[in-house]
């Protein structure tokens, strides 16, 4: 709760006025049965008009304020609530942008995304709760019990026992209803996994006609689910009824006690009895409340453990600035994912001077976008050190580090907007010719002017209306706006037909006089011109040279080569 706490505290003067407003509220309701016992005893027992529109006017100058109290609560809880929310989904989203792909990979995504949604709306849900209706139960509840205890003091033992009996069922229902509502959203965060991994995939899916078997998958996930509501929606279920039964017992043995009375107190048994109902409302109010509250609790604890990751990149306290070049070297590099067993990369040494185009090739699984991805230091190394112009990339300024490298990662991704602006991700400020001669040189101005709007294009969710070759002409594009120090280039090819390819790497290498490329590939032909290659197999370095060099002294190299060529030369 500490965490709710602290979004209150920071908007604690319009949160104490709504709690001024509902006190208001709060106190009108309590008011009424007061004056309506008078009327009733001193008005209409005496057929006294006067007595009686005296108090009715009061009654409703009291019902007035109460409708203001309530008006201006709602504005002022359903205000404060709202920016809550949204300031809480702001810090979790900023604080998400500082995590490493290691501590997303650890937490899920579809875990993040239930924590900015879902549970972010549990604790938006408690605050307006707490400022609509928390503080009004419990002043409801005593000044009910008080205004009984004053107007007929003999109920007192009857008030205590009602309030013993109904605090051990609420204490109850908080106990056993916590850990089912944190069991509760973990279903959730299972159901938005299998969700998302549909429509990510929804084409394999539809290919393989598996739909049954997702069916399958997300029926049992919405099972979970609704197992898991009703197990926590039964707590409430249960105790709800017995405090309601606690406090109506307590109505019929008021009434039983005023049995052989002669008539002289109905006004005070009807405010009695009126009281007793109130009594009843703000117990319902605070079991639902206390439900409320408990949701919130288990959400705010996952919220909680979002602010509280630690990033798993090392910080440090004054970071250097280097004037980038794009000299890359690996010292003795090794690297596990988490959870994993087995290391990706293991003793990893090899550099690549400035302006060169290292090519990197190796079977499936032999760690080639692993080591890729230490470079702009989306992970970090286990064991070595990578270096950018001889600085260690833990010790270089992140910011500084990945404005000077472009990335063109395996599967192209693009965002839903326009061509132009998909392509100024590289640089926001580029001008159109800039974008063009981009474009150009990765072979994509062609298609892209063949289209309806050309540059305005608009591009549907993840660039659907595109090919796979043309989003990934779009990607290096992309990359190449930057006008980068060093171009990562990851499989980024492999969708292009063979003379598209052979253009795509000649504009490339005209490009990259100025730069350092790192380009994997699965094909020996697109790596065999680069200026060294770097063969890798189980995430250690088998040969590090020139195509010639390796060709006569590594025999992963040669299998490739034979394989994909047919011979050797």
């Amino acid at each position: 709760m500490k965490l709710i706490f602290h979004y209150i505290r920071n908007h604690i003067v319009i949160f104490l006025i709504s709690m001024f407003f509902l006190s208001v509220e709060a106190m009108a309701d309590l008011m009424q049965p007061t004056f309506m016992a008078r009327i009733v005893d001193n008005g209409v027992k005496n057929a006294d008009v006067g007595e009686i529109f005296r108090y009715g006017t009061i009654m409703l100058l009291i019902a007035f304020c109460g409708a203001v109290g309530a008006v201006m609560r709602n504005l002022f809880a359903s205000r404060t609530s709202r920016i809550i929310g949204k300031e809480l989904r702001r810090d979790m989203y900023a604080k998400i942008q500082t995590f490493s792909f290691e501590n997303i990979d650890r937490l899920q995504p579809a875990s993040i995304i239930t924590r900015i949604t879902n549970d972010a709306t549990q604790v938006q849900d408690f605050v307006n709760s707490c400022m609509r209706i928390m503080v009004k139960a419990p002043i409801t509840c005593v000044g009910a019990i008080v205004l009984i205890v004053v107007q007929t003091p003999r109920e007192i033992p009857l008030m205590l026992v009602i309030i013993l009996i109904s605090s051990l069922f609420i204490i109850s229902n908080m106990r056993i209803g916590y850990p089912r509502f944190g069991k509760l959203q973990e279903k959730v965060d299972r159901l938005n996994e299998v969700s998302r991994e549909f429509l990510s995939s929804v084409r394999v899916v539809k290919a393989f006609n598996a739909e049954e078997r997702e069916e399958r998958k997300f029926g049992a996930a919405a099972d979970d689910l609704c197992d898991a509501g009703i197990s926590a929606m039964r707590v409430m279920a249960v105790f709800s009824p017995l405090i309601n039964l606690t406090v109506n017992a307590g109505i019929v043995f008021l009434l039983w006690t005023f049995r052989t009375d002669t008539g002289t107190g109905t006004g005070k048994l009807m405010a009695s009895v009126n009281y007793m109902t109130q009594i009843l409302f703000a117990a319902g109010m605070v079991t639902n409340i206390l439900n409320t509250a408990v949701r919130a609790m288990a959400s705010s604890r996952r919220i909680q453990e979002i602010m509280d990751e630690v990033p798993a990149q090392r910080q440090v306290k004054e970071a250097v600035c280097p004037d980038i070049k794009g000299e890359i070297a690996f010292e003795d590099v090794s690297f596990a994912y988490a959870g994993a067993g087995k290391k990706s990369l293991e003793h990893v040494s090899f550099h690549a001077s400035a302006g060169e185009t290292v090519g990197i090739i190796g079977p499936t699984g032999s760690g080639k976008t692993t080591l890729l991805n230490l470079v702009p230091r989306f992970y970090d190394a286990a064991e070595g050190r990578v270096l950018i112009d001889q600085v260690d990339v833990t010790e270089a300024d992140e910011r500084t580090v990945r404005n000077a490298v472009g990335f063109v990662p395996q599967k192209a991704l693009l965002f839903t907007g326009t061509i132009r602006e998909n392509l100024k991700w590289g640089d926001k400020n580029a001008a159109d010719e800039k974008v063009r001669a981009a474009a150009e040189a990765a072979c994509a101005d062609e298609f892209i002017r063949g289209t309806e709007r050309g540059y305005d294009t608009l591009l549907g969710q993840g660039g659907v209306n595109l090919s796979g070759g043309q989003k990934q002409r779009l990607s290096i594009a992309r990359a190449l706006i930057r006008n980068p120090k060093i171009l990562i280039l990851d499989d980024c090819t492999s969708a292009l037909d063979a003379e598209t390819e052979t253009e795509v790497l000649r504009n490339l290498k005209k490009c990259s006089e100025r730069m350092t490329v790192l380009l994997v590939s699965q094909r020996i032909s697109t790596v065999m011109r680069a200026d060294r290659i770097l063969c890798l197999e189980d995430g250690t370095v088998k040969g590090y040279g020139t195509h010639a060099e390796l060709l006569k002294n590594c025999g992963t190299y040669r299998e490739i080569y034979a394989s994909q060529i047919g011979g050797l030369q």
